[in-house]
């Protein structure tokens, strides 16, 4: 009896090991440097952050800026692959000076699939030129444009490889729902507060701010 009893607490101990570390695993983020009082966010990227789809003063950076009290500058540009973006990243980031930027980007590339494997250099390289500079990062993944609305593997990938905060899973709910959305790609002013909320939150649980 005694050796039946002893076997189940180690069994039962292991499983709560097991469960504790998967919970660990499931909510591990980098954690973000403090932001400084005055500290600039740069919100860079596409449509996505320009705002298309809300009435002006309702893109995720201006929304994302109300929430924080931070200055958040809206560096989107409609359209924009990410070669581009990569090219104009430099002087943005001497422009602004920012502590944190937050790079949505891809979408066009993958809109006219130019290659999710030069996407993902691009991505690196604009990753990479932020930390070269002690600029912190978060990446915000972007769905592919189909029905199943899935986020290319490389977004998760890049996110490990330089150890970055990562926003994943959250454009695809929003593109889900015809209430937050203004088109088949791009929220509407509900769809960006959700983003700049989700944005927000991140940067509490990542101890930003």
């Amino acid at each position: 009896m005694k050796s039946r009893c002893t076997t189940f607490l180690y069994h039962k101990a292991m499983l709560c090991l097991v469960l504790s570390g998967l919970l660990v695993a499931c909510s591990s983020q980098p954690q973000l440097p403090k932001l400084s009082a005055h500290a600039v966010i740069l919100a860079f990227g596409d449509s996505l952050t320009y705002g298309t789809g809300a009435p002006r003063g309702q893109a995720y950076p201006a929304v994302l800026a109300k929430l924080s009290g931070f200055t958040v500058v809206n560096a989107g540009v409609p359209g924009e692959v990410t070669s581009k973006g990569l090219a104009r990243l430099p002087q943005v980031l001497e422009d602004e000076q920012p502590e944190l930027l937050i790079l949505c980007h891809g979408g066009n590339d993958l809109i006219r699939k130019t290659g999710e494997q030069q996407t993902a250099a691009n991505l690196r390289a604009m990753v990479s030129l932020a930390q070269q500079q002690g600029i912190a990062v978060i990446l915000v993944a972007v769905p592919r444009p189909t029905v199943v609305l899935s986020e290319p593997e490389f977004y998760v990938q890049i996110a490990e490889e330089f150890n970055i905060t990562i926003l994943s899973g959250v454009l695809p709910k929003i593109l889900r729902k015809p209430s937050m959305k203004s088109d088949l790609i791009h929220p509407n002013n509900q769809g960006y507060q959700f983003l700049a909320k989700s944005l927000y939150e991140l940067l509490m649980e990542a101890n930003a701010i």
